[in-house]
């Protein structure tokens, strides 16, 4: 049974969200501020949480720093974040601070349960066939120093672990199944977060950045994963 926390500081969405995941057979850990939440993944609870849905307007720290404490603690650790405003900055800066998806309150039951499984799809390992059903020629791979293990599920570069967490590994290890065929933003969307409805393409641009940041010496002048204006992103290195 999957392991979900939940942080939300309004006692009544905490309660109802909680009903219905527990009567959708998840295991529900909760907190009602971002204090609350680090606390509890830091103790003997937090290593069976599985995935954690934050509400970004938290009493004391926000929910922006949570899930970049979040991040640095369990990097692979899925974060759905909640926002009431529906706010572009407030979604932008959610998803540059390491979320992997998000919601705009008041969120359905429905969409909500839809989000957490695709969420946790991606933390499951990853299919050793390329996005067009080809096997890879290997399951190790050195593109100019950036060794991909795609068995290992492991990411180096000149020697060094890169630790990345499912959504930006997912993005990477489509991206280079084919090194240097374009995949448009609609594709990534449908391959790595697996929704079912009119996805998001922040949620794209967002995860490419987090993975730039990690894996490039120069994020604004990368070689690994390239944009292609108009059309999407591919894999080099240049």
């Amino acid at each position: 049974m999957p392991h979900v926390l939940l942080i939300e500081d309004d006692a009544s969405v905490r309660d109802g969200m909680e009903l219905v995941l527990r009567r959708h057979g998840y295991g529900v850990e909760t907190a009602a501020t971002g204090e609350q939440a680090l606390a509890l993944l830091a103790g003997e609870r937090g290593a069976r949480v599985e995935l954690a849905v934050l509400d970004l307007m938290l009493p004391g720290m926000d929910g922006f720093e949570v899930c970049r404490r979040i991040r640095a603690r369990a990097p692979k650790l899925p974060v759905i974040m909640l926002t009431a405003r529906g706010d572009d900055r407030d979604i932008v800066t959610g998803l540059e601070a390491g979320a992997d998806d998000y919601v705009v309150k008041p969120v359905t039951a429905p969409v909500l349960e839809a989000r957490i499984r695709a969420a946790l799809r991606r933390a499951e390992p990853y299919p050793r066939q390329g996005p067009a059903g080809q096997a890879p020629d290997a399951d190790r791979t050195d593109h100019a120093g950036l060794v991909i293990d795609r068995a290992g599920l492991t990411v180096t570069k000149h020697g060094a672990a890169i630790a990345l967490p499912p959504t930006e590994l997912r993005v990477l290890l489509e991206l280079s199944a084919s090194p240097g065929r374009v995949l448009t933003r609609e594709q990534l969307l449908a391959s790595v977060w697996d929704h079912s409805f009119l996805g998001d393409s922040r949620l794209v641009d967002a995860a490419v950045g987090r993975l730039r940041a990690k894996i490039e010496d120069l994020p604004s002048r990368p070689r690994y994963v390239q944009t292609v204006r108009g059309f999407g992103y591919r894999f080099g290195p240049l």
